[in-house]
């Protein structure tokens, strides 16, 4: 099977409103988009940045691979797996991603080395913000006939970050004087 033939979305809900559907998903928060893709397994970090000059930037490998999950994303699209639906709920949802990495051998490559141009590839042609990304799990696999990542993104909607501090400002009374 390819890999564009592998992925799929689950847990989709698309709720009448004010009888027309909903031109985004309304969604029960206990049930969160789910995005599933089998991808090539992404360049390492040694080989996904050159420098030219004093800058860091992508390596060729790199911009191919970036490249080739773009037109995955869009066959995705085309053949209806990712919805319109799926992708807005994506986009203005906090999310979590969990990678599980099939290397072709358990030792060779470091398990966080494909994480952020993986991530990267994922979020630019979905139009996420890998600033939104709240929970990382990374879990390593050996397939040796089918080195692979798999990806499964969802959004979390019930997410509250450490507790939030109010910055009290002193009054004027207690304010030191100066003179």
């Amino acid at each position: 099977m390819r890999f564009s033939d592998r992925a799929f979305v689950d847990n989709r809900v698309i709720a009448p409103v004010l009888g027309q559907l909903s031109p985004f998903c309304v969604r029960n928060p206990a049930m969160p988009v789910r995005l599933n893709l089998e991808l090539p397994l992404p360049p390492g970090i040694n080989n996904a940045y050159v420098t030219v000059g004093r800058k860091r930037v992508l390596s060729k490998t790199a911009k191919a691979y970036k490249a080739d999950v773009r037109k995955l994303i869009e066959r995705l699209r085309m053949d209806g797996v990712i919805t319109v639906q799926d992708e807005a709920a994506l986009q203005r949802s906090l999310l979590g991603v969990y990678f599980t990495f099939h290397f072709a051998t358990p030792y060779r490559r470091d398990l966080d080395g494909g994480l952020k141009i993986g991530l990267d590839a994922l979020c630019e042609p979905l139009l996420l913000d890998d600033r939104m990304v709240v929970s990382i799990q990374l879990e390593k696999r050996v397939d040796t006939l089918h080195p692979r990542l798999e990806i499964e993104l969802e959004t979390i909607e019930d997410w509250t970050f450490d507790p939030q501090y109010v910055l009290l400002e002193p009054d004027e009374s207690s304010a030191p004087t100066t003179g």
